[in-house]
Parts: structure tokens; sequence; C-alpha cells
């Protein structure tokens, strides 16, 4: 007879289980870990989200982080007070709206603790705010550990610098983390500092709140392709994008050049993603985890082909909530004494009858007061979402509130066949319309530029400055007055505002005396070819000029009338 027969499995199981209560403590070694009979280690079982809750937290956590450190690095030079657009210029423009006074009505329109703060050192209180985010983060991404004061910190700092960073912060991913991370709160204890706090298990409201999350960003996204380009409908919008994104990196540049059946596959697959695979949330947990891993899948892949900040980082944390600890279980050690060994402990008590009975003190009376509130709050803010997914004229990336609780998104609605870019050039010639003056280019971080230069891989950063100078190439300097602020600051050879850029060509000598704004057509070149060979990644070809020679001297009254600080020359 086998030894793996029903008719031995029996005694056996009897006498391991007469082992184990005949051992007590001081009485030889310990039981070993339970197992089936199979003779594998007992799994998690699956409906409980303890280990979902520390991925989420860890996973939030590190995208704070990312988006603190991109604010303490660029804040000052963009909206500090010598900034492009700086934040108190901007606050005072609020305040004289609402009849001079920091009213109620003005705290509303832009809510930020900057009210609260002395407006005559903005540098440091953006950096203070900055700071405190990196610290918060950095403490929760390490530990894993985190309560409602803690997230509720992180999401106010944030909103805070959101609020007053005007166009530098009017992207999507700003009010997606801001929604992100105000269901984060709610998965918390109020106080308590653990990683498995036994007497708050993470509420089911608010992982629904975060499937909710993730199915109006992808179907928003799907929804805004169809009704937008006519090149999602007729399957070519690939054949361009990777050359006509924001920022381009490497793998773009290879993936630019697939075979046109291969982009007629990633459109199609992309509107599966989008359009048909967000239903599968609520069709039970099995097509819910095949939503969540086909979800990340996708991130991931646009993550490797372009340098979208960190929005595809922060669109994988709400797929998270789909998987239940059974499926995360692999992603954590085991053993004794390991986190996953303490949730199978506290799920065989639960299943034994042993779980201790949460008394309905007070405390839990308010617990489920403020998860049935928001409830009530996310499902009343998602009306007029869900009237702007469901109408023809659809927007994305909007907001209806200005805490940016629940939110509208959008991708990519409509793509660019030709890629623009504004260089930036500057000479020390004291004749702009001499023949022979030399004009030198400015190169930036990350955006295109010189034509053998290797595009940049640095996602989840994001150098904001670089892709903003995209949208600006698409229309007017007029309509973008910061190009020519930026202008000015390079006219005095402002070390914050170049700290922005990659490469001055005046560093070390004397300010140019002109600068200019020229218009490039770029395209990607032909992989084997003759502009690949001789190292060239980009060719281009002139437009015109996007704004004229400029002198300091030009620009002392428009900045004047912007109440924009002088740049002096350094």
């Amino acid at each position: 007879m086998r030894p793996d027969c029903p008719a031995m499995a029996v005694p056996v199981e009897q006498v391991r289980r007469r082992k184990a209560r005949d051992w007590s403590p001081g009485h030889g070694s310990p039981p070993q870990p339970e197992r089936n009979p199979a003779g594998c280690p007992a799994h998690l079982r699956a409906g409980t989200f303890w280990l979902t809750r520390i991925v989420l937290l860890r996973a939030l956590a590190f995208v704070y982080f990312v988006a603190f450190l991109v604010a303490f690095h660029q804040n000052k030079q963009l909206i500090g007070d010598r900034g492009l657009l700086p934040c108190k210029a901007y606050l005072k423009s609020v305040q004289q709206h609402f009849q001079g006074r920091v009213s109620w009505d003005a705290v509303s329109y832009a809510p930020t603790i900057l009210w609260l703060l002395d407006w005559s050192h903005m540098d440091s209180n953006l950096d203070a705010l900055a700071l405190l985010g990196l610290g918060i983060s950095f403490f929760i991404l390490v530990t894993g550990c985190a309560n409602m004061v803690l997230m509720a910190v992180l999401w106010v700092l944030y909103m805070s610098l959101v609020n007053v960073g005007q166009i530098w912060y009017s992207f999507g991913w700003e009010s997606q983390l801001l929604e992100t991370g105000f269901l984060g709160i709610f998965l918390c204890p109020l106080w308590t500092l653990s990683r498995l706090p036994r007497k708050t298990p993470p509420p089911q409201i608010v992982l629904w709140g975060f499937r909710w999350l993730i199915f109006r960003i992808m179907l928003g996204a799907g929804l805004i392709k169809i009704r937008g380009d006519r090149c999602w409908q007729d399957l070519t919008c690939m054949d361009f994008h990777y050359e006509t994104q924001p920022v381009p990196n490497p793998v773009a540049y290879f993936l630019h050049r697939s075979p046109w059946w291969v982009h007629r596959f990633e459109t199609l697959s992309n509107h599966f993603l989008e359009l048909v695979v967000p239903f599968f949330i609520f069709l039970g947990r099995r097509m819910c985890i095949l939503h969540g891993a086909l979800q990340i899948l996708f991130q991931v892949v646009l993550i490797i082909s372009g340098n979208l900040s960190f929005l595809n980082w922060l669109t994988i944390i709400p797929s998270v909530a789909c998987f239940d600890d059974a499926t995360l279980g692999f992603l954590f050690p085991s053993g004794p004494g390991s986190l996953k060994d303490q949730v199978l402990k506290m799920q065989k008590e639960k299943a034994r009858g042993a779980w201790p009975t949460l008394r309905y003190g007070p405390g839990c009376m308010v617990r489920q007061t403020v998860n049935l509130a928001l409830g009530v709050l996310v499902a009343w803010l998602s009306i007029p979402v869900v009237f702007n997914l469901l109408s023809p004229k659809q927007v994305m990336n909007s907001s209806f509130n200005p805490l940016r609780i629940v939110n509208t998104y959008g991708a990519f609605g409509s793509i660019t066949r030709e890629r623009t870019e504004i260089i930036l050039q500057g000479t020390a010639s004291p004749n702009a319309s001499a023949p022979d003056a030399i004009w030198e280019d400015y190169e930036f971080k990350c955006k295109p530029g010189d034509l053998r230069r290797r595009p940049c891989l640095i996602s989840p950063y994001h150098h904001r400055l670089d892709w903003l100078m995209w949208f600006a190439a698409f229309q007017t300097y007029e309509q973008h007055e910061w190009v020519i602020h930026l202008a000015g600051k390079l006219l005095a050879n402002d070390a914050k505002a170049l700290s922005l850029l990659a490469l001055n060509p005046f560093a070390d000598r004397a300010p140019p005396r002109w600068v200019r704004g020229e218009h490039y057509r770029y395209k990607f070149s032909l992989p084997g070819g003759p502009h690949a060979a001789s190292g060239k990644w980009w060719i281009r070809k002139r437009i015109g000029p996007y704004f004229p020679p400029l002198s300091l001297r030009d620009l002392k009254s428009y900045f004047r009338s912007r109440e924009w600080p002088y740049p002096e020359p350094e």
C-alpha cells in the first residue's frame, strides 16, 4: 500500500495530533508548522487583507516620497520667492479676488497651510513642507507602519503644494495622488503604529474605494480615447505615440520602429485593458485578481516605454486592492514570527471562533461611523464624475471640488503626429541680427535638444519644466508667459533657474546679451541609418522663431507689469 493513500493518512494524522497535544513548554522542541496532507506548509486563506494593507501603504509612501523629492528639488525655482511663477504672487491674487482678506472663501478656493505661514520666506516654507513629507513617507516606506494622523499629514502637505503650484502642478497625477492619499488615511488605525493592528482590520469600504478609483481611472482613459482622436478608432495612434510623447526614453526609440501589426496589437490591447478589463472588478474574487494582475502588467509596460512621471507607479496602487492576503503571501517571507505567520494564526483563530470579539464601545462606533461617512462622501462626490464618464463631451483630469477627493481622469485623448521643440539659445554678440553672431544652445535635463544625446530614463522622477516645455511648443509664448520669465533669468545667469537645466553654455562666463527661442520639428533617427551611425538619436528641421531675440533691458517693463522679481546679472 502506498504511504500517501487515504488508509494511511488517518492514523498518521491522529499520531500527529496526539504529539501536538502532549507537547508543553519546557518539554522538547516546539511543534512543526502545520502542514496539509500533501506535506506542504499551510497556505493563507482568502478573504483577509492584512498583508494587502502593508503593500498598499508602502507603495503609497514610495510615490509620496518621489513627489516630495521632486518638490524639494524644484519648487524654489518654479514657485519660490524668485520662481518662474511665484506662489506668493498667486496667493496675493487670490486674496485680492476675495476683497483683500484671508477669508474662508479664499482658503476654500486654494486650500493650503501656506495661508498660515510667514510669506516673507516662502522658499523656507516650501522646503519645510517638502522635507516633512519626505521624512514621514520614508518612515512609512521602511517600516510599513502608518496611522491616520501620519497619512492625513502627508495628504495635507501635498495638497498645500498642489494648490499653489499653478501650471506646474496641473497634471492629472497630482489629483490622483491626492485622491489615493485621501483613501489611504482611512486604511489605518487612528493612533496605533503597527503593521498588523489586530483591533483595526482593513475596512472593506476603503478597499472598495481603491477599486472604484482604478475602475474610473482606466475606464475614463479608455472612453476619452474612443471619443477623442480618430487614430484610436483606426488603430494608428501607436504609430506616433512613442516619438511624440512628452519625454521619450531609450526604449521608445526602438519601439517606434516596430512593425505596423505590432502597433495595431498595442492599440487593441489598450482598448481591451481600459474598456473591458475594469468591469472584472465586479465579477468575483478570481476576476478581480485577474483585473489587478492585468492592470499592473499594463502599467509596468508603460513605465518601460516612457517617462510619464510617477503616474503609472501611482496607478498600480489601487490595483493592489484587488489582491487579498492569499494572493500576496508570496511577497512575504515565511517562518515562525513572520508577518505571514502572524496573519495565518489570526486566520486560524477566526476560523475556530477564538478571535476576540470587538466590543461595541465608543471607539468602535466612531470607526464604523467614519467608514460609513467615507462611503457616503465618495458616493456623493462620484455623481458628477459618473455623469462626466457618460457624457459625449467628457473632460479628463478635472476636479469638481478644491480638496480633489474624487476626480475624473484620462490620458492621451489626442495624439500629436509631429514632435516640435523649443530650443533656447543665447549669444554674447552685441548685435543679435549680425550674420556672425554665434548662438549657443541651452540643454534641458530630459527633453530632446542635442541630437546626439540619448533620451533619458528617469521615471518615476519628474522634471516639471521639461514637461511644460513640451506643452509650450504647441502654442505661442504669449500663452506661456513663464517662458519669457525663464529667458530673463537666463539673461542674468540666474543660478536657481539654471539648476533646472542640464547645460548652461555661459557657465563661468559673462551672461548672454541676447536670448531667443527657436522652433524645431524633431524626429527619431532610423536605427542603423546614416544619422544613427553618426551617433544621432534625433534629426531636426527648423520651423522658425518661437520668440525673437530679447535683452534684459527689453524685459524690464514686462517684469514690472507682472510683479516678477527683476533678475540681476550674476
